[in-house]
């Protein structure tokens, strides 16, 4: 049962500005204890608090106070009034402004800046240019306090409305009244269902205009991140939406031909698009169609293409690169040990000989990182290749590299190609000028694209380029039971398991998931590194989801306590950064130049600033402010999905039948093709054979291969 208390503070032990939570040591009658909260405004030392909660016990710390709201009354005294504006928080006064505006007015300091600032002028020794700082400031808080009240109204938790105000600022009032849908848009944390439980408690009408529309809209992205599809199909649309909003389908169709008419959507023969994904998608056909008919004049392969390296190509390889001279756009695919690295640098070496200048890309930092050692050329991913420089407020990429401004080499080779999704292929094509020849490498086989579409494949089955699909494994390759195992996982077959010192494919046996998350733990940290005298470091650990006792989360947990477990530290939610942790980069930032997928290690970490600097092996160490943490994570452990275009010395696979809904044969594939020098497989047999059995490979809604046959038979 709630409590209402006040209590005099005398320690502020922790505040994550990020959210506001706040840790306070807090006297309570006789007995100091802490008092947890989560506030938008500032709490100092000397402050007395109104708080309601309960009171609970903490294991480790006794006695606590969880307040569900908490209200700070202004200090009276001068050092209070001194301590509250020297704190930070009210910009622009330091101890001297704050030791005289305290002498002039004291206790009512709170009713001048209230109702009459304008006195704070009269203020001897105080610059005008420092009392409209310091109104501004006051003003500003005190509008955060108001949307913070506003918020709380309906429901909204104190964590919750600090972000929103962060995003909205004085705005926030008016702009949550007129459409809180919008903040599942734009503020990070808040979903579609959050953002109209607000809008429902606001009074919005469950079959209204702005809550339809958001629904339809919802509907669309949902299955775009969660399945990777470009637009969902009309009758599927409608069902969707009526069932998650429990509202009649004819009445989601209304406006379904709304958004249409206003163009927020596009109806393109029953299939529903966001305007950008239907652009990005004929704008990739339109381009490879555009390169695949240009004018090519034919390289011949040198006789000798390969004898000084000792280099004997096979049949297949030299058909490859004969292709590869003769026309504008290719691709070459293969599995682990067909030759794709020999194939592709022959196809360099036969155009440097040509006198061609040549890009070599691919999506991901390391996999531009393998392809530079693979070739010995400089390669960089697609976002450095094409001068990436973020994103307009209208929502248009700025690049060094456009359709105005094409590359100006002769030729681009593109690695990993399968990880490209339909919008990152868009921007790569649009500059690449007729000119120039293009060869897409990548392993159709693995899992598609993390965003949606699935270009590769289309590119593949529409018929209009040339495609050559390495199947020979190399002899030296045979040994290997990673690329043996690999290509029987990919057929169907259980893979082979020996399980002997000689073997690099091993699979340990538990059934229990709890031990697995446990046998995982001691391998990376232990068992491994002592074994093959290596460094944690060479070990990735792969799993095929983010939650469960196998997951991300719990084993980053598990490998941090282990292998990095003190130091230097900031926490932001549930989550301790120290240096020395290995992390990645989840989204694009264009501001810091590093990307979703790129890994480093945290090289330093302030917590007095409460910065912490990253080593991505670029020039400098990039910092990451506490805002900036939401966009990184501890990779100790990844998922599958993240880890496509890396290899790794060792990789870790837990499998367990927790993962179910994700044990696919394409899944398995992939993850034991990132290992280069030894796979483990921990877990369950059954959920192997679950995984190798499943060959359903969900298709996603794409129309690029249509589009692509529908464009060749136009020129």
């Amino acid at each position: 049962m709630s409590e209402t208390i006040k209590a005099r503070v005398s320690r502020v032990r922790f505040r994550n500005e990020q959210t506001g939570f706040t840790v306070l040591s807090a006297r309570i009658g006789v007995k100091t204890i802490p008092v947890k909260c989560t506030s938008i405004a500032d709490i100092t030392e000397g402050m007395l608090v109104t708080a309601t909660g309960v009171f609970s016990k903490d294991p480790k710390y006794g006695d606590e106070f969880v307040a569900e709201t908490i209200i700070a009354e202004p200090p009276t005294t001068t050092q209070g009034i001194i301590r509250y504006f020297t704190s930070g928080f009210i910009k622009g006064v330091g101890a001297t402004t704050a030791r005289k505006l305290a002498a002039r007015f004291g206790s009512m300091l709170w009713d001048v800046l209230n109702n009459n600032p304008d006195m704070l002028f009269q203020v001897e020794g105080v610059r005008k240019k420092q009392i409209r700082k310091l109104i501004a400031s006051w003003n500003l808080q005190k509008e955060n306090n108001e949307a913070m009240v506003f918020l709380q109204k309906f429901g909204v938790g104190p964590s919750t409305a600090m972000r929103i105000i962060k995003e909205y600022g004085k705005d926030t009032i008016t702009t949550v009244k007129e459409n809180p849908y919008i903040l599942a848009d734009d503020v990070d944390g808040i979903g579609f269902k959050r953002a109209d439980s607000i809008a429902l408690n606001m009074g919005y009408a469950p079959d209204g205009e702005h809550r339809l529309k958001a629904g339809i809209l919802f509907d669309i992205k949902d299955k775009s991140s969660a399945k990777g599809d470009m637009f969902q199909w009309e009758k599927d649309l409608l069902k969707g939406t009526s069932k998650l909003l429990s509202v009649p389908s004819e009445k989601i169709k209304a406006q379904k031909d709304a958004l249409v008419e206003d163009g927020t959507v596009i109806d393109n023969d029953g299939a529903v698009y966001l305007p950008s994904r239907f652009s990005h998608e004929c704008s990739v056909a339109k381009d490879i169609i555009r390169l695949s008919k240009a004018a090519c004049k034919e390289i011949c392969v040198p006789d000798d293409l390969g004898k000084d390296k000792g280099i004997n190509y096979d049949d297949v390889q030299l058909d490859a690169i004969r292709v590869a001279m003769k026309s504008k756009v290719m691709v070459l695919t293969g599995g682990p040990g067909t030759g794709k690295t020999t194939t592709t640098n022959g196809i360099i070496d036969a155009w440097s000989r040509a006198g061609l200048k040549i890009l070599l890309a691919a999506p991901t930092g390391r996999a531009a990182k393998r392809m530079k050692e693979a070739t010995g050329r400089d390669a960089k991913t697609i976002h450095r290749t094409l001068g990436w420089g973020g994103v307009t407020d209208t929502g248009e990429s700025v690049l060094d590299h456009n359709r105005d401004v094409p590359f100006s080499e002769d030729a681009l080779i593109v690695d990993e190609a399968s990880m490209i999704d339909t919008e990152l292929m868009s921007y790569l094509l649009a500059a690449v000028p007729n000119k120039m020849r293009l060869v897409l490498v990548g392993d159709v086989d693995q899992l598609p694209s993390v965003g949606p579409g699935n270009v590769l494949r289309d590119i593949i089955d529409s018929g209009v380029v040339p495609v050559v699909r390495l199947t020979r494994i190399f002899r030296q390759a045979m040994d290997s039971k990673i690329i043996t195992n690999a290509h029987k996982v990919n057929e169907g077959k259980m893979p082979e398991i020996a399980n002997n010192r000689q073997s690099d494919f091993f699979v340990l046996s538990e059934n229990d998931p709890i031990m697995v998350e446990s046998l995982v733990s001691d391998l990376v940290a232990r068992r491994l590194p002592a074994g093959y005298k290596v460094s944690p470091s060479d070990i990735q650990v792969l799993t095929p989801m983010r939650r469960s006792n196998n997951g991300v989360s719990k084993l980053n947990a598990d490998l941090q306590a282990r292998l990095n477990p003190q130091g230097k530290e900031i926490i932001f939610g549930d989550t301790i950064y120290r240096a020395g942790d290995r992390v990645m980069q989840t989204r694009n930032d264009y501001d810091k130049n590093v990307f979703n997928g790129d890994t480093g290690y945290i090289v330093s970490v302030d917590t007095e600033s409460m910065t912490l600097l990253v080593d991505f092996g670029l020039e400098e160490p990039v910092e990451y402010g506490r805002g900036d943490l939401t966009n990184l994570q501890l990779s100790y452990a990844t998922t599958i999905h993240k880890s496509q275009g890396s290899e790794y010395p060792i990789v870790v696979i837990p499998l367990t039948t927790q993962f179910a809904i994700m044990l696919q044969r394409n899944l398995i594939y992939t993850a034991i093709t990132r290992a280069k020098k030894v796979c483990i497989i921990v877990g369950q047999k059954k959920a192997l054979a679950m995984a190798v059995r499943n060959k359903t490979i969900q298709k996603r809604n794409t129309l690029l291969k249509e589009r692509l046959i529908s464009e060749d038979k136009k020129l």
